[in-house]
């Protein structure tokens, strides 16, 4: 089944001065067409109960809300789908366990990762990464820069493809020259001065 996917993913962070859901609402109302909650700190009740108001705020404005990670909270939440970043997961055994309508993202460092994720037919989209340094989430993986993204044999990919990683405003032109599907953001929009600004000036540019 063959599902919509933005070019531009927003990603909501754990941050000591804003709350997901006050994140949530700041993108909703900046035009954010589709949402990933990654919170990392919370329990399962403490998640739902989140989650369930951050999906009112989606519902409101007509977002697509995304998880990461935790597709076990799917049967319990009003959530469009789930992000996992496990490179090593078992992605049949995911969808099986959602079922078809939920989307279901992956993530990938290298081009035969990328490959072998899309080879699943499971997986509706893939982020790959990281662009640049990132501090919010830390791995020791290759830097790829634009050259990794014009690196890649797009006659070899179906799926989209979104960059992740580092990536700042100034950097989304030359990304989507590379023939990258789309892009996600989280500090860069979350971390600025005026996120909501920030947010519009990012969507301008993909849009």
């Amino acid at each position: 089944m063959k599902k919509y996917i933005s070019k531009f993913h927003y990603l909501t962070q754990d941050l000591p001065n804003r709350t997901h859901i006050e994140q949530a609402q700041i993108a909703c109302e900046a035009g954010a067409n589709w949402l990933q909650y990654r919170c990392l700190t919370k329990n399962d009740d403490e998640l739902i109960n989140e989650i369930n108001q951050i999906a009112g705020i989606c519902d409101d404005w007509g977002a697509t809300l995304i998880l990461t990670n935790h597709y076990h909270l799917l049967d319990k939440v009003d959530a469009q789908g789930v992000h996992i970043e496990d490179f090593e997961a078992d992605f049949v055994a995911i969808r099986n366990h959602i079922g078809e309508d939920k989307t279901l993202g992956a993530s990938a460092t290298n081009v035969q990762r990328l490959l072998t994720t899309q080879a699943t037919l499971v997986v509706d989209y893939c982020g790959y990464g990281p662009f640049a340094h990132t501090n919010t989430k830390p791995n020791d993986k290759p830097l790829l820069g634009f050259e990794g993204y014009r690196q890649l044999q797009w006659h070899e990919i179906n799926i989209p493809v979104i960059a992740v990683g580092g990536i700042q405003l100034a950097d989304v032109e030359a990304l989507l020259e590379t023939g990258i599907y789309g892009i996600a953001v989280s500090a860069a929009v979350n971390l600025a001065a005026d996120p909501s600004q920030t947010f519009k000036q990012i969507y301008r540019k993909i849009y």
